[in-house]
């Protein structure tokens, strides 16, 4: 009889990730399904359970797009709702952690192979330095590591729905419409999947051009080839905003051990970020330039760096009920 397995998952607004643990504790047997196919989370998860013939489950770790401070919740970008309760005993579960998505994914950052990033611009981490994260899927999730003690501390925040700052009279121009509509205009609002499509038309206004209503599958793909002008123009500005973005996180945290930017939006865009304004953006702080421009930053190529990071997460809380 095989021994009670243990579930990781990575739960986001449009897609859900699961995997169990293999014998030295890291994600195996990874499947990535669709939220908008499902009900809830525990029909996700009896669906992933299924497919591999209904292990035994003895504790799961759970990431999760959105606050995590009660007992009943929602997800920020989607309609699922979670109990607390109804998906441990549902799962028969003596053990249930539930945290956020980015401070699973930024407990992951310590653990990522070489091959599990790329660096864009230059800088050397400082060992031990905290570490930052940031990234653009559905939502905008934000994060970082510090180091103490022997242990990775991830911090759990809401970064992604702080007031967005422009850099210059054009993105004042673009920010000012997207006040009249919104009111606060938070990073996410703009920069993110869920936010692409209203920067796709807010540059458009801005620059004086017709923009047809897409989709941000679209937008990206459209950059991607070239084909479409107004999609490249709006992509370098997504770009550019993201770094000046992920400088205020670096020096917000100190993140001299590196950011790192994840999601599922820029691993897509290849050499179009690398070669966009988001380096130089990052650098552009005055005085402290210098400071940023000795800070390294990666996109995170691991499809589910989130799940390694749940792992990491239920090995350190014993207590976890």
């Amino acid at each position: 009889m095989k021994a009670p397995a243990t579930l990781v998952a990575d739960i986001g607004g449009t897609r859900a990730r699961f995997a169990l643990l293999d014998d030295s504790g890291l994600p195996d047997q990874v499947r990535i399904l669709s939220v908008g196919d499902f009900a809830g989370p525990l029909e996700a998860i009896q669906a992933y359970l299924g497919e591999l013939g209904w292990p035994v489950l003895r504790a799961a770790a759970i990431a999760l797009a959105g606050p995590v401070h009660h007992d009943e919740f929602q997800l920020t970008n989607a309609p699922w709702t979670f109990s607390r309760a109804r998906i441990k005993s549902g799962l028969g579960l003596q053990r249930l952690l539930l945290l956020n998505d980015f401070t699973a994914l930024a407990l992951s950052l310590p653990h990522l192979s070489v091959a599990d990033r790329r660096q864009v611009g230059p800088g050397v981490p400082v060992e031990l330095a905290p570490k930052a994260v940031l990234g653009p899927g559905t939502g905008l999730g934000v994060s970082g590591v510090l180091h103490d003690r022997g242990r990775w501390l991830a911090l759990t925040g809401e970064g992604g729905h702080c007031s967005l700052a422009p850099a210059d009279e054009r993105e004042a121009a673009i920010l000012a419409l997207a006040w009249r509509e919104l009111g606060h205009v938070s990073a996410e609002r703009l920069l993110s999947g869920s936010g692409l499509p209203l920067l796709h038309r807010l540059v458009a206004a801005v620059d004086g051009r017709h923009a047809a209503s897409l989709a941000t599958a679209e937008i990206v793909a459209r950059a991607r080839t070239g084909d479409d002008i107004q999609c490249r123009v709006v992509i370098d500005t997504f770009c550019a905003m993201l770094g000046s973005l992920a400088g205020n996180l670096a020096l917000t945290l100190g993140a001299q051990g590196g950011v790192y930017v994840g999601g599922g939006i820029i691993p897509r865009l290849g050499e179009i970020f690398d070669r966009s304004a988001f380096r130089p953006r990052f650098e552009a702080k005055g005085r402290f330039a210098s400071y940023l421009a000795a800070i390294p930053t990666y996109v995170m190529l691991s499809p589910t760096p989130a799940l390694l990071g749940a792992a990491h997460a239920l090995a350190e809380s014993e207590d976890c009920p």
